[in-house]
Formats: C-alpha cells, sequence, structure tokens
C-alpha cells in the first residue's frame, strides 16, 4: 500500500464509518519523508503535481539565520540538534525539521557585531582586547556614529553566554524536505529562556 494523505478512511465526526466508494487516487500520494540530516550538501529534486519541482534536502551542513533584535542575517553552520518538542529520536539521529531547536556557529554574527558596535560582544572578549594590539583609525564621524550604536548595543546575557562558547541556539523556520533550505532565526529572550529551561530537564533526568 502506498502512502496516502486522503482523509476518507477516516470516521466522520458522529463516529460512523463512511463507506468505500473508491479506491486510492494519484492526487491523494504522500510520500516518505525526506528525514534531513546534518552532512555535505545533496538535494534531489522531485517532480511533483502539475510538473512543479521541490527540492528535497537529504544533508544539509549549512543555512541562512536571522538575528531579529540585530537585524542581521549571515549563513553559518550547522553543528548539531539540541531539541526537538515531537520526537527525541529526531534529536539522537540530528534530523533538521521545521521547529527543532539547533546549534549554530556564532563566528559569523560575532564578526557582524563586533563591525557594527565597535566593541566585542563578550566582556570577556573585552578583556582580552586589552593586550596590544594594531590600532584601528576611525574617523571623528564613525566613532561618534559608534558611541551612539552602542547606547542600545545590548545584548541578552544568555546570548552573550553562547558568544563566549561560541555556539547559538537557533531555530529551523523552513521546511527542508520541501524548500531544500535548512533557514531559521537566532533565539532570543522569553523563547530562550523557555528551550533552555526544557533543554536544562532534559539534561537533568
Amino acid at each position: 500500500m502506498g502512502i496516502t494523505r486522503d482523509s476518507r478512511h477516516k470516521r466522520s465526526l458522529t463516529g460512523a464509518r463512511r463507506a468505500q466508494f473508491r479506491k486510492k487516487r494519484k492526487f491523494e500520494l504522500g510520500r516518505q519523508a525526506a528525514n534531513t540530516r546534518i552532512g555535505p550538501k545533496r538535494i534531489h529534486d522531485v517532480r511533483v503535481r502539475g510538473g512543479n519541482i521541490k527540492p528535497r534536502a537529504l544533508r544539509l551542513d549549512s543555512g541562512n539565520f536571522a538575528w531579529g533584535s540585530e537585524n542581521i542575517t549571515a549563513k553559518t553552520r550547522i553543528l548539531g540538534v539540541v531539541y526537538n518538542a515531537s520526537n527525541n529520536e529526531l534529536v539522537r539521529t540530528n534530523t533538521l525539521v521545521k521547529g527543532a531547536v539547533i546549534q549554530i556557529d556564532a563566528t559569523p554574527f560575532r564578526v557582524a557585531y563586533e563591525k557594527a558596535y565597535g566593541q566585542p560582544v563578550t566582556k570577556r572578549r573585552a578583556a582580552g582586547a586589552q593586550a596590544p594590539t594594531e590600532e584601528v583609525k576611525r574617523s571623528n564621524h564613525v566613532e561618534r556614529k559608534l558611541a551612539e550604536r552602542r547606547k542600545h548595543g545590548k545584548v541578552d546575557p544568555i546570548v552573550e553566554q553562547q558568544f563566549g562558547a561560541g555556539r547559538l541556539y537557533a531555530v529551523i523556520s523552513s521546511r527542508p524536505g520541501q524548500s531544500g533550505r535548512a533557514d531559521g532565526y537566532i533565539l532570543e529572550g522569553a523563547e530562550l529562556e523557555f528551550y533552555a529551561r526544557r533543554l536544562r530537564n532534559a539534561k537533568s533526568k
């Protein structure tokens, strides 16, 4: 039996069994899950209804991620899956699906932040930066602009800790099996606190 997306086999709202008046149809077709894993990029094109093409990602190792509070988007490496609300097996097998919480490389975001604000993201890096290094020459206009930006350049303390470790928590918001991409956003604020709490609870068990 092929995978089907019909609802004719289900009972009606009242609980009655529906009469089987026809067999399966092509337009009710379902396919096997992509189960996208972490690895060198491998994408297959699938011919779908209407002659359209879906890029089905089987392996992905990077994606575009947005840092919402800083309006920064960068392509970065995906390091691993750490949490999935639907199934722990998807965490164990490092399967990339929409809504999965993953860890990504923080380097592109650290570089972008330091360029935008002219200062390190973490206090630890700031302490290390006091060692004599090449002085970057900036005009007074640029210095004034950076000073104005720094007033609003506060980073979430939990995100700052993650920058210290070089890994950020992010969520996949695209559908790798349908779009061939693993794009998403960095976790911040209440959402980050929620997932950090869930991860702590999972480790303590």
